[in-house]
């Protein structure tokens, strides 16, 4: 019995976690959570997800830098790792793009969309998608 893809959800926002994680399980897939991007380092290391949603605005260490650290280490090299945010604009999305998110999802979103995104991510070579 092939193990449902796990996902690492990054926010310091409990209801968001809740509800997202919640909602992945129902669809199938095995999640772990972190509230920091310090956290997320220490989780993503231990428990190797299969894709990261990282939210981009949080204390102590923003998403972007949690990204860039484990963009540094080759265990990552492959992991999708998407952008979560709810600064969405034309700009921002094209910053987290050039700094090395996979893709950028605003928030709130339809967790449906989410689903699909994650679908489409882990059924895809990360290399074919920045082509």
């Amino acid at each position: 019995m092939t193990k449902s893809p796990l996902i690492l959800i990054v926010d310091d926002f409990d209801d968001a976690l809740d509800i997202y994680q919640q909602y992945l399980t129902f669809k199938g897939y095995r999640v772990v959570t972190a509230r920091s991007g310090r956290e997320a380092i220490d989780v993503a290391r231990t428990h190797m997800p299969a894709l990261i949603l990282m939210d981009l605005s949080m204390a102590v260490m923003t998403g972007t830098e949690a990204m860039r650290i484990l963009r540094s280490d080759s265990a990552f090299t492959d992991v999708p790792i998407v952008a979560f945010t709810a600064h969405a604009l034309h700009d921002e999305k094209l910053a987290a793009l050039r700094a090395g998110f996979d893709e950028v999802l605003a928030k709130p979103c339809l967790p449906d969309e989410l689903v699909a995104a994650i679908a489409r991510l882990l059924s895809t070579p990360r290399g074919a998608q920045l082509s």
